[in-house]
């Protein structure tokens, strides 16, 4: 027997012939039709016929059919409620595949799919608890705890990017000040930079950005180019992080902390400086501090886990 995962992104969706224990067969991909749910859910249904006959799998082999969604879903009735960047609400997915697949159909927010991926065949394997951060634009988390997902009451936990870490700080678009992500995502710290900027007009970051935006990996590459100002923001930048992971190793004492994102494309040069800040931080009784990996799996770990639902 097969599983299909599919990724529902607010630009691409992508759906993924998986075997039962996470092992990733083959994909393919289409652009997501936006604001338009019969579309969408014929495009997902294409999908997965493309996808099992691409790879001489018959649609009575497919046991599961997993969907990772960029919104609030409720998973028992199998509802996207609230999806902003599909431009949809209240969309049962339930019979969307009625009419080329007899199996059943389970849903998931895609950050939770991403963190289940990882659990299952990349940065988190031989966890038993784990937690998973994504860097972007915002910042997603993922909570897997006895090695299953933990998603809460109303199916809603994992929304790490939320905890306050200065009260009373920065807006935030959920409406509160100081959350996480507002100081740890990738648009967070290109805010701390501007910022810097504003008081600092020799960094090398005015000259690059002179005809283009400023962006996260900009602030990198000035690190490494030995730009002062670039450097002392990275750091800021890394203690917000920091703290914030400390919080979670706190509460949550996991065995591993998996870290995705774009902001995690900077490697090890921002995982050291993260290790050492949390390790000096947290609670611990063992010498060694929590392991803070990156993530393994790229855009696949949204379809594994998605089929592994």
């Amino acid at each position: 027997m097969m599983r299909l995962g599919i990724d529902l992104g607010g630009t691409n969706t992508v759906a993924g012939l998986c075997t039962t224990d996470g092992q990733l067969i083959g994909k393919v991909s289409a652009p997501t039709p936006i604001g338009d749910a019969d579309a969408l859910c014929r495009t997902m249904r294409e999908l997965c016929v493309a996808v099992c006959e691409k790879h001489n799998t018959p649609k009575e082999e497919i046991e599961q059919i997993g969907i990772g969604l960029p919104g609030v879903v409720v998973k028992s009735t199998c509802t996207l409620e609230f999806g902003t960047n599909l431009g949809l609400s209240h969309v049962c997915f339930a019979n969307a595949f009625a009419s080329e697949f007899s199996c059943p159909v389970v849903i998931d927010n895609d950050a939770n799919c991403a963190a289940l991926g990882e659990f299952a065949g990349g940065a988190g394997r031989g966890s038993e608890n784990m937690l998973m951060v994504t860097l972007g634009t915002g910042v997603g988390g993922g909570i897997v705890l006895g090695g299953k997902l933990y998603t809460g009451r109303d199916d809603l936990a994992g929304e790490i990017g939320h905890m306050v870490l200065v009260p009373n700080g920065v807006s935030c678009n959920c409406g509160r000040k100081g959350c996480f992500e507002t100081y740890a995502s990738a648009t967070g710290l290109i805010r701390l930079a501007r910022e810097a900027m504003e008081q600092d007009s020799d960094s090398i970051l005015h000259e690059w950005t002179r005809d283009t935006k400023l962006n996260a990996k900009m602030v990198c590459d000035a690190c490494d180019a030995g730009d002062a100002l670039a450097q002392k923001v990275f750091s800021d930048y890394c203690d917000y992080l920091a703290c914030g992971l400390t919080n979670l190793v706190n509460v949550f004492q996991p065995d591993s902390i998996v870290i995705g994102g774009g902001v995690a494309g900077y490697g090890e040069k921002l995982f050291v400086p993260l290790r050492e800040r949390v390790h000096a931080q947290q609670f611990h009784v063992s010498p060694e501090g929590t392991p803070i990996r990156g993530a393994a799996l790229g855009n696949d770990a949204g379809i594994i886990g998605a089929a592994l639902l």
